[in-house]
């Protein structure tokens, strides 16, 4: 019997290239497991919102992959008015389901996606997993609270999930400290990395493909502009280094509501501190593409406030660059501290100018660390997550169901 698996991604679709809106290492995570789920044989659909006029109602991705856009509200909503058009979204997926098939899981990506879930479950009585990606009161504690009712949303679906995928014990540590024991599973499921694209190479002929100085101490942040990332740390630890002839490049748009505001206060910093010339601002590229810049890159920055995961951090080791990262969430697994690169406690931009200078300065250091990243980055293929991810949906299908007292107000 084939399994069949409703993926929902409400608010960014696996098809947008990252880097650009709301699109992000979730889009990356999305599309490539559930690539890799396809492969293994389990057929999967993944509902997202039609965000812009002329969208395919479906598009087959390869074979038992296929994306299905949902008419739901105006095309163009900011992530913030999205609650309101859920329910919209959730007839949507149902009218499609009746019309084709019934799933047998549903697996909601994002708090969104998880109202939607939450809704699903009830409709159709078929196990709900739930990856949170990001979560309120993780957000919280790393300095960007999120509404009262966006925690009350995320508190009824942990309560009615049947299984909650974290990506690493420090992850499901954090969980379990701020949300306590859910009703369902925690399950680990570490996501992956492309090792076709993400491989080491030759840094002088990747910065002649994107024009880089080959002499220079080039330093890499790929994010989207928001201070969730944390691409004014990565600015202000440029100058601290004190070093003149540094390249900074932020590879990445303007996210969400207030994204140009950022994107304008990003620039008046590099104004403010005398960057000219050290920092440049580089439109998103193609997923693929930044295994080029991730190569060309001495040192890749990743000063987030928080991080379920850290993909980045993932890519930038299997190209064999040190990592020099914020000590949160995902990245505490992802990065060992003096061996594949460093993890900085805090947001002093003093302290991550000091690990990048010490790399900087002992080639030795960096070669070793940039060796110590590839091997450490093998650990992560999309396909082990897939295998781990199909032996979760096969016994929650074979086991009971996790009985929450139905659906509040998660969409007001």
């Amino acid at each position: 019997m084939v399994l069949r698996v409703a993926v929902i991604s409400l608010h960014t679709s696996p098809l947008l290239q990252p880097g650009v809106g709301d699109s992000g290492g979730m889009n990356v995570y999305v599309r490539e497991l559930v690539s890799s789920l396809s492969q293994i044989g389990i057929e999967c659909t993944t509902f997202t919102r039609a965000d812009r006029e002329g969208l395919p109602a479906e598009v087959l991705v390869e074979p038992g992959h296929r994306v299905v856009h949902i008419e739901a509200g105006p095309h163009h909503l900011p992530k913030e008015a999205l609650p309101d058009i859920s329910d919209q979204f959730c007839h949507g997926v149902m009218d499609w389901i009746h019309a084709n098939e019934k799933p047998d899981i549903i697996h909601g990506n994002y708090w969104l996606s998880g109202v939607v879930g939450h809704h699903l479950k009830h409709e159709l009585n078929v196990p709900f997993v739930s990856t949170f990606h990001t979560l309120a009161r993780v957000k919280a504690e790393g300095g960007d609270p999120e509404p009262k009712w966006r925690d009350r949303a995320e508190a009824e679906i942990i309560q009615c999930s049947d299984a909650i995928c974290v990506s690493c014990v420090e992850e499901e540590e954090q969980f379990r400290r701020l949300y306590g024991d859910s009703l369902g599973r925690i399950e680990i499921v570490a996501p992956g990395v492309e090792h076709a694209f993400f491989t080491p190479g030759d840094q002088a002929g990747a910065r002649r493909a994107i024009n880089v100085d080959p002499d220079v101490p080039f330093i890499l942040f790929v994010g989207r502009i928001q201070p969730l990332k944390g691409p004014d740390v990565a600015i202000r630890a440029l100058a601290a280094l004190g070093r003149p002839d540094a390249q900074l490049a932020i590879v990445g748009g303007a996210s969400g509501r207030n994204g140009d505001v950022q994107a304008s206060e990003a620039h008046a910093l590099v104004d403010e501190l005398g960057l000219h010339g050290q920092v440049h601002f580089i439109e998103p590229k193609p997923h693929h593409i930044l295994s080029t810049w991730y190569r060309a890159a001495d040192i890749v920055l990743v000063p987030s406030r928080s991080e379920s995961f850290g993909l980045v951090a993932l890519e930038a080791a299997s190209c064999g660059v040190p990592v020099v990262a914020s000590a949160v969430g995902g990245l505490l697994s992802l990065v060992d501290d003096g061996e594949t690169g460093y993890l900085i406690d805090g947001r002093n931009p003093d302290n991550y100018a000091d690990a990048m200078r010490r790399i900087l300065d002992d080639s030795e250091l960096a070669a070793s660390m940039g060796k110590a990243g590839v091997e450490r980055a093998k650990d992560y293929t999309w396909r082990a997550a897939a295998e781990r991810l199909r032996d979760v949906y096969a016994e929650l299908g074979a086991g009971t169901l996790v009985t929450c007292h139905g659906v509040g107000e998660e969409s007001t």
